[in-house]
């Protein structure tokens, strides 16, 4: 099984995802298998997240000023657990 890489593209992660949903859904995989596609779509998962998070932040570091300009915003970063 290949480990996701973290710098692989989201598009492609996502591809890589949804193609292990629909052969986790089809039924057809041996439980070893099953188990091993599971274990993968989960770190792809995390890989997803953590790209949609990255790009959550930097939209949220838009923000116009009072001219009507964009500046870029610092802010507080959360691990999303608290």
């Amino acid at each position: 099984m290949a480990k996701p890489e973290p710098d692989v593209p989201f598009e492609e992660a996502l591809q890589k995802l949804e193609a292990i949903v629909d052969a986790m859904e089809s039924g057809e995989l041996p439980l070893e298998s099953l188990m091993a596609k599971f274990e993968e779509g989960t770190k792809l998962a995390k890989v997803c997240q953590t790209k949609l998070s990255q790009a959550e932040v930097k939209v949220q570091q838009l923000e116009k000023n009072a001219a009507g300009e964009l500046t870029l915003k610092p802010i507080e970063v959360t691990n999303g657990n608290e």
